[in-house]
């Protein structure tokens, strides 16, 4: 009766999906459970799934991606979950799985399964052998690219944002909540796409509004190299010239064969923590050192949510790294990474973290510091501040307060906020 329920309605039209640079086609997509949602939500949470010789990770992954999430971030989000198999029976048992075990949500409106009929796809045989890939190789890839992109035209009008993420992933806990503030970290800032993971198609943020570009542009290359090749080329297209990486990475791939002939695949993505805090909010800002700077690897390079990190020449005792706020920050937690792997020894050897009050005049520092603790083996974090501090801090310095030889990295600085009553 619930499946009956669910699949009441099993034809919406009315999306657009080109897959070619003159003629676009409607796409008559079956919704085969679940229906979409009555309003505009904030975030779309889409996947696509394919039969697979060697197991099969889609309830997982369904399983996860509810887990994770509040019952307040739900209320904003909706998960569209492409069947893009040919084989119909195959569809079939799968639908039953997921209503089986995800009836609530779907009836929430919270969880959406869908399929693009195979009649409206392109030619998938004798086509291009791109990389001397194998024909059977070449046919997974190109069909592939389309399944994405029926996925990304449907889900166009769901939400303000999509995230794309694979079948076979596991989810950070309240990743919606982290990707929320992110978005929130980049207001004012253009981007094309944002990333929560390192790995191929996972975690990638897009704004809704690029989704019918995003669709036109893997449907007209489809065939000519893999979809996360083509999304690299896609936000350089929309003039997003570097990758914005958020750490740590919101999802893992959990996939042990591939959906491609069945084949091992032991990706990791060594970022990932399942049970990480929020994204840092890292208030706007301003960074000032009187280090002697290494190149580009500038002081707001420590600052920035990509992975790359401020670079000076061996610091002496007195020397200083400033972060300045555009406004008083209420910090909660406070983070500091120095060293990397790749240069194990830049690391800061003897140092402080201090909160500075009564902002200069210049603006590039405070004229009252007080210290709340030192450096162990390179690393610092406080937690608590919030009530330890009794205005909120407008500068925050870090103290060399040891000369030495070897230089500084100073990887990333990573500051929480109280909440806003």
């Amino acid at each position: 009766m619930v499946l009956q329920q669910l699949q009441s309605n099993r034809s919406l039209r009315g999306f657009q999906a080109p897959w070619n640079s003159t003629a676009t086609r409607n796409v008559s997509y079956r919704c085969l459970a679940g229906f979409p949602p009555a309003r505009k939500k904030f975030l779309t949470v889409g996947l696509s799934s394919v039969k697979r010789k060697r197991g099969n990770y889609l309830l997982s992954t369904l399983g996860s991606i509810f887990k994770q999430s509040t019952r307040k971030e739900l209320k904003e989000m909706v998960v569209v979950v492409h069947l893009a198999d040919p084989d119909l029976e195959w569809n079939a048992r799968m639908v039953g799985d997921i209503t089986a075990q995800f009836a609530p949500q779907l009836l929430r409106g919270q969880l959406l399964v869908i399929h693009a009929p195979e009649e409206f796809y392109p030619p998938l045989e004798g086509l291009k052998r791109n990389y001397n890939d194998a024909e059977d190789r070449v046919h997974f890839r190109s069909k592939q690219n389309v399944d994405y992109a029926y996925l990304l035209s449907f889900a166009a009008n769901l939400s303000s944002y999509y995230l794309m993420i694979e079948d076979d992933v596991q989810c950070s806990k309240s990743f919606f909540t982290s990707i929320r503030k992110a978005v929130a970290s980049r207001e004012g800032s253009y981007w094309v796409m944002l990333e929560f993971s390192k790995l191929g198609y996972i975690g990638k943020l897009y704004h809704s509004s690029d989704l019918p570009q995003l669709a036109q542009f893997l449907l007209l290359f489809y065939q000519e190299m893999p979809c996360d090749w083509l999304l690299g080329h896609f936000r350089l297209l929309l003039t997003q010239k570097e990758v914005i990486r958020f750490k740590p990475s919101l999802f893992q791939h959990i996939g042990l064969y591939s959906s491609f002939q069945g084949m091992a695949n032991h990706l990791k993505d060594d970022d990932f923590e399942v049970d990480s805090l929020d994204l840092p909010d890292n208030p706007p800002a301003s960074m000032f050192t009187d280090m002697d700077v290494f190149e580009d690897y500038l002081p707001s390079k420590a600052y920035s949510t990509m992975p790359e990190y401020f670079w000076g020449k061996a610091p002496s005792a007195g020397r200083h790294f400033t972060i300045v706020f555009h406004q008083p920050a209420r910090i909660a937690r406070l983070q500091v990474h120095t060293g990397s792997e790749a240069r194990r020894t830049d690391y800061l050897r003897a140092g402080a973290v201090e909160l500075g009050s009564r902002r200069l005049e210049s603006g590039k520092g405070c004229s009252a510091y007080t210290r709340i603790g030192t450096f162990e083996k390179g690393q610092f974090e406080q937690r608590g501040l919030e009530r330890s501090v009794a205005s909120a801090p407008e500068c925050v310095r870090i103290l060399v307060t040891e000369s030495q030889s070897e230089w500084l990295i100073i990887r990333s600085i990573s500051i929480w906020t109280q909440p806003s009553n």
